[in-house]
């Protein structure tokens, strides 16, 4: 289907600032400088060895077994609370799309959304006709990267304007201004492949990436900082592959990888670092960044591959490889670091579901959750609901390939899919009063024929 905009390409050649991270900085405190006799006195004395604190112990903690602990499973059977179809696609090249995602950073953009292909980053608008509005692309100098992930955020001197951010192959994120159409940043100190990146929702100037180094770091892009590293004895021992920030407790993140685990993270203690973070003024390399080995809680709910997880208010939903998505509630002891208790509280199916890096999405006020399979089809689900509820099934008989993304807008009533065959597919709801024409006009023809 034809854009209703002209094309507008703007290459990252333009405008590049690269960003290195400098060295960790060392939490002990310096040694103070002795006077001639302390060192002799100290010479003299017989010195102790130097014993090392041991580090809290990291256990994976399991489900809750037994009676009264049985997650409750959704059915397979579509409720038909709303009613989707098919209303359009967008051929965007021969290359998968790993990442789509609607602004939920602005309203003034809740139609706008943005997908990567290849090198590629290119924003849309959804139209009404069902339809897609071409508004900018993006192509990386690099003719071997491929971005696998994106977000939102938004200038905080430009009055606010939308900016992208963007990773993947390559392992340098872009931060890309969609006002100016410039490159605004690029930022380096991973060294693997960045799988995902989450803006915080109150505060748009900070990111988490997630990368195949198994180390999650958080980001001031607008300083160009990096300024804490989650990795380490109590990390993650394989690729980490999804991130997402707590909805309100401003400190605290989810992720996981492919070491099967969903890890917890605290950042409260070093909150001194974040703040210093939007004053800095020297270069970001000398910036003392901090590391972080352990997190608050570390959970294997999953027996697989785990590739996406997102809080729902104090749960989490988090999906694995195993055909479903689970919703369940952590319990650290907060007496006792790196302890406590999970229980899974639901299932949601995702039939041929086994695909890894396949990601679900959320509206806006996490009321449905939507989650393509290796088939090219969609599951549809009422988040928020006792026992979980199908609302619907969405699929095209043109698509055949699997849906690697979703993107659900923030009402819901439109839902985006990025197939590997580097396809957009769109799917829209169909309000009471067309169903209802759409019905009679079915049965009237029903009649004419017979």
């Amino acid at each position: 289907m034809a854009p209703s905009k002209a094309r507008s390409k703007t290459s990252l050649r333009e405008i590049t600032t690269i960003v290195s991270t400098g060295p960790i900085a060392n939490s002990q405190p310096a040694s103070s400088t002795l006077t001639k006799e302390e060192q002799q006195e100290e010479e003299q004395c017989p010195k102790e060895p130097k014993i090392l604190p041991l580090p809290p112990i990291t256990v994976n903690l399991v489900p809750q077994q037994g009676l009264g602990c049985e997650a409750v499973e959704g059915l397979l059977v579509p409720s038909r609370n709303r009613e989707y179809k098919p209303s359009g696609k967008y051929i965007v090249g021969n290359h998968p799309i790993y990442a789509i995602g609607f602004n939920f950073m602005d309203v003034r953009y809740y139609d706008v959304f943005a997908a990567t292909s290849g090198n590629s980053v290119t924003v849309y608008r959804c139209l009404e006709n069902g339809s897609f509005g071409l508004l900018q692309a993006y192509v990386d100098e690099d003719k071997d990267e491929s971005f696998y992930t994106l977000s939102w955020t938004k200038d905080k001197v430009d009055g606010g304007s939308p900016m992208l951010v963007a990773a993947g192959n390559n392992r340098i994120i872009r931060v890309i201004n969609c006002a100016t159409e410039k490159l605004a940043k690029s930022l380096v100190g991973h060294g693997g492949s960045i799988h995902e990146i989450k803006t915080h929702a109150s505060k748009p100037s900070l990111i988490i990436s997630a990368s195949k180094d198994e180390s999650v770091r958080l980001w001031n892009v607008h300083t160009g900082i990096c300024v804490l590293i989650f990795a380490g004895v109590g990390g993650h021992r394989h690729d980490v592959l999804s991130v997402d920030f707590h909805p309100t407790e401003i400190g605290l993140f989810a992720s996981c990888g492919m070491d099967n685990t969903v890890k917890i993270w605290s950042m409260k203690e070093f909150w001194v670092y974040v703040e210093k973070s939007y004053s800095w003024t020297d270069h970001p390399s000398k910036f003392p960044t901090r590391h972080i080995q352990f997190p608050v809680l570390s959970a294997a709910v999953h027996s697989d591959f785990v590739d996406c997880t997102r809080w729902l208010g104090d749960f989490i939903l988090s999906k694995s490889v195993e055909n479903e998505i689970l919703l369940w509630e952590p319990k650290p002891d907060k007496n006792r670091h790196g302890e406590g208790s999970v229980d899974i509280l639901q299932k949601y199916p995702v039939p041929q579901g086994t695909l890894w890096f396949m990601k679900f999405s959320c509206d806006f006020h996490f009321n449905q959750l939507a989650v393509g399979n290796s088939n090219g089809e969609i599951y549809v689900w009422e988040v928020q609901s006792c026992p979980p509820v199908l609302i619907d099934r969405l699929s095209n008989q043109e698509c055949k390939s699997p849906i690697r993304q979703t993107a659900v807008s923030v009402d819901g009533s439109t839902i985006l899919g990025a197939g590997d065959d580097g396809t957009i597919w769109r799917w829209d709801e169909v309000s009471p009063s067309s169903s209802k024409t759409e019905a009679i006009q079915a049965a009237v023809a029903a009649d004419a024929n017979a």
